[in-house]
């Protein structure tokens, strides 16, 4: 058994000594113990991940490229450059996958029309606020 880190993979002896920390250092007993468990719930993590159907996680990363662009929209002032690029991964994800997605790809497409019509709605309107003239008070 390893255990990976930012500092490469160090085999893991049960029995032998303390696992080096990341700087060079060895570890505790309990920092050791906890290592272990951490990498054991990754385990866990990574097995359970394997068994879902690869179209429900990638659904569910697009739906995060969804909400990236709405909380882009919805600031005070909206960042469009920043919600234009969430969106276009969004629709890369859909047009790259169609037909692969499973029941939730239409969702996703009424989605993705969603947000895109969104997008075209608050930048029309910061459009219109741009182009107010000022008024003059004399």
């Amino acid at each position: 058994m390893s255990l990976w880190t930012p500092g490469g993979e160090h085999p893991v002896d049960r029995e032998g000594p303390a696992v080096p920390g990341p700087l060079g250092e060895d570890l505790t007993p309990e920092q050791e113990a906890e290592a272990r468990q951490i990498a054991a719930e990754m385990q866990q993590v990574r097995e359970q991940l394997s068994q879902v159907p690869a179209a429900v996680v990638i659904a569910n990363h697009a739906m995060g490229c969804y909400e990236l662009a709405a909380i882009h929209l919805s600031s005070e002032p909206p960042n469009l450059p920043e919600a234009h690029v969430a969106i276009d991964a969004f629709g890369a994800l859909l047009e790259t996958l169609k037909g692969r997605l499973g029941p939730d790809e239409t969702t996703l497409q009424d989605a993705l029309a969603q947000i895109r019509l969104a997008f075209v709605q608050v930048k029309a309107s910061q459009d219109a606020g741009a182009e107010e003239p000022a008024t003059d008070a004399d």
